[in-house]
């Protein structure tokens, strides 16, 4: 039966990942991989996330399943973290959470209860989205369809591209957008635009389904879901796959949650019964290292005074580097402006080279960028930044 199986080409990140790897050039620079890298290039540990680990690791009795729905503590902590208390008290039991296995995991889970409400909703995604959205939810048997987004040429938001398409999306349809530091563009939504996308949501019945990767890695924990709470209080039903790989570095231990608003108790009952029996028929159990560790953390006064300096610590590095690039990119003399880097949010934005000088800047300067030109910019430093501009300056000079 496998001498029949033909070899399926590479996934793009991680192809370009694993020949990063293999490249003997020692000023190689890898701009591609998604992860958040310090100024020497490692991934770390969160000194909150240490300390919390070693209490569990004290106090804990039993390695026993926490049933498919995840820890409550847990639930309510994320639910908490997205909604603030007064709106998630005030939601009462038309909300609910459930702990998933990462944002991946999530995502799925949540495209499972969409086609089991409705298998003949059609997904609206960003122009450009995330490339593994249409993987994870349209395994779930779900159509898709595109609205535009990003606009290469003004390197920001074609909002008005994007509500000309949305004004035509049917009732029943889902609509996916980024809670904040859009991927792979950077280009975030103002909240005129959310109050203008919540007016269209309202006036046509489709229903709005919110991938948060990056909560506090933007503005802050509050400014970057202004748009999630709008939405959250005055839409009758919401879906929000959230993720703590980020914000918490838990990016190995796979922590997410799907939280649902739905229009009322009764609907919310039902709802949690899919949500459930879609997490058992997919992984029966999720994992509890990583939603014990952010539960504690937002549980203790102290450890969430740790986590929420060290997270600062991380948004002002990024935020930081948009500028200090983009300064780097200007004094170098290039003609093109990358003025629009600084203005963006998290940790992507689009280079805005061509095919051919991303090629280049693969093969003679070891600087590894996806074949859409978005960067990492988590991953420039002290180190590695003259380099680099001098690199993008040389191939947009030559071709």
């Amino acid at each position: 039966m496998f001498d029949s199986l033909q070899p399926l080409p590479p996934d793009p990140i991680l192809g370009l990942n694993a020949a990063f790897k293999a490249d003997n050039n020692p000023k190689k620079v890898d701009l591609g991989i998604g992860v958040y890298k310090d100024e020497d290039g490692a991934t770390p540990v969160m000194k909150a996330v240490k300390e919390a680990e070693k209490r569990i690791l004290d106090s804990q009795m039993t390695k026993a399943y926490v049933g498919p729905m995840g820890a409550a503590g847990y639930n309510e902590a994320v639910a908490e973290l997205i909604l603030g208390s007064t709106l998630k008290n005030s939601l009462g039991g038309r909300r609910i959470t459930i702990q998933t296995p990462g944002g991946c995991g999530g995502l799925r889970i949540a495209a499972e209860f969409i086609a089991r409400a409705n298998p003949n909703t059609t997904i609206w995604v960003s122009d450009p989205t995330w490339a593994n959205h249409k993987p994870l939810i349209g395994s779930a048997g779900l159509d898709f369809n595109s609205y535009p987004y990003y606009d290469y040429k003004t390197h920001s938001v074609d909002f008005e591209g994007m509500l000309s398409t949305l004004a035509k999306v049917p009732r029943g349809d889902v609509v996916l957008l980024h809670g904040c530091c859009h991927n792979p563009s950077g280009a975030d939504l103002s909240q005129d635009q959310w109050i203008a996308i919540k007016d269209l949501a309202l006036k046509q019945g489709f229903t709005i389904f919110i991938d948060l990767a990056y909560q506090g890695m933007g503005d802050g924990l509050e400014e970057d879901v202004v748009g999630v709470r709008l939405l959250a209080e005055s839409l009758p039903e919401l879906i929000v796959v959230s993720s703590c790989s980020k914000n918490f570095g838990l990016y190995r231990e796979r922590t997410g949650a799907v939280s649902l608003i739905c229009q009322n108790e009764v609907a919310a009952s039902s709802a949690s019964t899919l949500l459930a029996a879609a997490a058992r028929a997919n992984y029966s159990m999720p994992p509890d290292h990583g939603a014990a560790i952010v539960q504690l953390i937002y549980e203790d006064s102290s450890l969430y005074s740790m986590w929420q300096e060290e997270l600062k610590g991380v948004r002002d590095r990024i935020n930081g580097l948009r500028v200090t690039f983009s300064e780097s990119l200007k004094k170098s003399g290039v003609d093109n402006d990358f003025g629009f880097i600084q203005n963006e949010k998290g940790m992507f934005s689009f280079l805005g080279v061509t095919q051919s000088q991303i090629q280049e800047l693969i093969n003679k300067y070891a600087i590894y960028l996806v074949d859409s030109s978005r960067i990492n910019v988590a991953s420039i430093n002290k180190s590695n930044i003259d380099y680099v501009t001098e690199s993008i300056v040389n191939v947009i000079k030559i071709t």
